[in-house]
């Protein structure tokens, strides 16, 4: 079953990250998120995000875990989808999307499956989730 919908970053603050062991010359970051969630997929998630992204060119790779609460068709519950991409400033490539199997509580118990995400031109952020029950 495929649910879809669009979201908002309703908070993005960026965390302090130790001086990394190793030097590269893209720089790592650390932030957490709040996303909020409308269509099909209603709700909320909180984001670990995690990057190495070089602001001048657009380019790097980003690798997000979230923790979702809502409704996915209506049936509520919670999961967790880790997801990441990269991009060479213009677009978007090697992308991951996955539900964590085991992870889903309430009526989403035993959801598994996959998704994605993607960003009109006009900035809309869109996800979808292509997920079964098992039931």
């Amino acid at each position: 079953m495929r649910a879809s919908g669009t979201f908002t970053v309703a908070d993005f603050t960026p965390t302090s990250v130790p001086s990394p062991a190793i030097e590269t010359s893209v720089p790592v970051g650390l932030a957490t998120m709040d996303k909020q969630y409308e269509g099909e997929v209603v709700g909320r998630s909180a984001t670990l995000f995690t990057a190495a992204f070089d602001q001048s060119t657009g380019m790097g790779t980003y690798v997000a875990m979230e923790s979702f609460e809502g409704a996915l068709h209506g049936r509520s519950g919670a999961f967790n989808f880790p997801h990441s991409a990269t991009t060479s400033g213009e677009d978007r490539q090697g992308e991951f999307f996955v539900i964590v199997p085991g992870s889903g509580t309430s009526e989403l118990a035993g959801i598994t499956g996959a998704g994605g995400i993607t960003v009109d031109a006009d900035g809309t952020h869109r996800i979808w989730f292509d997920y079964d029950l098992g039931k």
